[in-house]
């Protein structure tokens, strides 16, 4: 009985055997390479996370049990449709060794342009270029490898030949620009070539979105606020607004003070408190050049800018070294000046309207109002 089964099935069995021992042996030595890399990996860059390694490690393990599930698939099919399979295990072969190098690819890039930030940022350098690269880079692997893996699909075949050549490449641009992905990915080449900000720069969008930029990729720009939010902004839209760039060249930045008094108060009292109030404030920054300190130029310059309807404008222009310290200067001078105001009688108006009535008017509305 066994023997008759082993003589009928021996075959058979053989051949599993020899698939399962393969890959065994295969995810035996992914194991010791993975073990033996990360070693090595250690030595060199001790303080970096074998990421890459890990990734690639179980890709390959992945692979190896389709492979041999594949293979034992073979099995339970009959002999006329073995041409078949044999062109679908091909298949699996291929699209999955494009899949491993694609991402061993990719990792590596990645891997490539981290180390390169790190050493940027430990220097004091400017890093924006480099991760913009970085994403550039390795979106250009994967669109690679999709389009080798595109090839071994016969239906597929001719667009990935297409895509590879300079129309087909044209046709997948305007394929991507109207779902408007173009505009952002050249937004993003814009800021990188041109630089309007870095990653680092505290930069205003809106009256409302102002924050310090802390990556830029592809498609969008990140922006950290000052209730630490992050603010995804695609750099299409970045490109339609006006950009403050506060970090641009000199951090240092005048912060207007302004303040409406009433008509009845005293102008000169306002100006000296407010004069006094800048420049005893501990995040003044004295801006004058020694052409202006001869001249007798003063730290805090307060003037009179403007008669409004119902209030006289007065305007400070007080320095400090950055906007964070010019924003928080802002916000205290504005306490101070309102209590000193308070105690020395300087009124501050709100908007006020006076009514002229016709006397056939104030007649009619004296009549309309009730008696008791």
């Amino acid at each position: 009985m066994i023997s008759k089964f082993w003589n009928t099935y021996s075959d058979a069995i053989i051949y599993a055997l020899v698939v399962i021992g393969v890959v065994l042996l295969l995810l035996v030595f992914t194991k010791l390479l993975y073990r033996w890399l990360v070693k090595k990996a250690a030595k060199k860059h001790p303080n970096e996370k074998p990421t890459t390694i890990r990734l690639v490690k179980r890709v390959l393990n992945t692979l190896w049990v389709i492979l041999g599930l594949a293979a034992l698939s073979f099995l339970f099919i009959s002999e006329d449709k073995y041409a078949v399979a044999t062109k679908n295990f091909e298949l699996i072969v291929y699209v999955g060794f494009v899949l491993v190098f694609t991402i061993i690819g990719a990792s590596m890039v990645e891997t490539l342009f981290s180390r390169i930030i790190k050493r940027t940022i430990a220097s004091d350098g400017d890093p924006t270029s480099y991760k913009f690269l970085r994403y550039l880079s390795v979106f250009g692997v994967y669109f690679f490898g999709a389009i080798l893996a595109t090839l071994a699909f016969p239906a597929l075949r001719g667009v990935a030949q297409t895509a590879l050549g300079g129309a087909g490449i044209l046709a997948v641009v305007i394929g991507i620009a109207s779902q408007e992905a173009l505009a952002n990915i050249i937004g993003g080449i814009f800021i990188i070539s041109f630089k309007p900000f870095r990653v680092g720069n505290v930069i205003k969008i809106t009256d409302t979105l102002v924050g310090t930029v802390t990556d830029i990729t592809l498609r969008h720009t990140v922006i950290r606020n000052y209730q630490n939010k992050m603010i995804v902004i695609p750099n299409a839209i970045i490109n339609k607004e006006k950009v403050t760039n506060y970090d641009l060249e000199e951090k240092k930045i005048c912060q207007w003070i302004e303040v409406g008094i009433s008509y009845n108060s005293d102008i000169d009292l306002a100006k000296h408190i407010m004069k006094e109030e800048c420049e005893n404030h501990p995040n003044i920054f004295d801006n004058r050049s020694n052409q202006d300190l001869k001249n007798g130029v003063p730290l805090v310059i307060v003037r009179v800018t403007n008669l409004g309807d119902s209030s006289v404008t007065i305007r400070a222009w007080a320095w400090a070294w950055d906007y964070a310290s010019a924003f928080v200067m802002k916000c205290e001078l504005y306490e101070r000046i309102k209590k000193r105001f308070d105690a020395e009688g300087v009124e501050i108006p709100f908007p006020h309207r006076t009514l002229v009535f016709k006397r056939d008017q104030l007649n009619q509305f004296t009549n309309s109002q009730p008696t008791d």
